[in-house]
C-alpha cells in the first residue's frame, strides 16, 4: 500500500474548492465532516490520483493557529494512512474536504477511528447513489 499523501493529491484549485462548497454532498461521523464531489474538474488527466483532498478546521472553535494547526495535521495523518479504504473502492475521481467541527479536543486514536468510520459510511453513501 501507499501511504503517501503527496502534492499532487491536494486541494488547491479555488474553482474545484468553490463547487465543493456549492454542490458537494456530505457524510459527517461526530466530529468530522467529509463534503465531496465527483470531479473532473481540477484533476489532471495525466495523473492517476483518483482523489483530491483538503482539510480544515474551524477558527470559530479553536482562536489560535497552533491549535488548528494541530488537528490539520492529524486530520492529514489520519487520512493519509487510511486513504487505502476510498482509493480501492472509487473508480471516479472524486475531490473532498475533510473538517473537524467540534471545540473537543480529542485524541488521535479517537479522530482515527472516527475517519475510519467516516470513509465507511462514505462508501456506503456512494454506493446508494448508484
Amino acid at each position: 500500500m501507499n501511504f503517501t499523501y503527496p502534492k499532487s493529491e491536494k486541494l488547491k484549485s479555488k474553482k474545484t474548492i468553490d463547487l465543493l462548497f456549492s454542490e458537494g454532498k456530505s457524510v459527517s461521523k461526530f466530529p468530522l465532516r467529509l463534503v465531496y464531489i465527483e470531479s473532473d474538474y481540477g484533476i489532471d488527466t495525466d495523473s492517476e490520483q483518483k482523489i483530491k483532498m483538503g482539510v480544515s478546521v474551524s477558527k470559530k472553535y479553536f482562536k489560535h493557529a497552533v491549535d488548528r494547526n494541530y488537528f490539520k495535521r492529524v486530520l492529514r495523518e489520519t487520512y493519509r494512512l487510511n486513504k487505502h479504504l476510498l482509493t480501492e473502492n472509487l473508480d471516479k475521481p472524486y475531490a473532498f474536504m475533510f473538517f473537524y467541527q467540534t471545540k473537543e479536543r480529542l485524541t488521535y486514536q479517537e479522530i482515527e477511528t472516527k475517519t475510519i468510520q467516516l470513509f465507511e459510511k462514505f462508501l456506503v453513501q456512494i454506493k446508494k447513489e448508484k
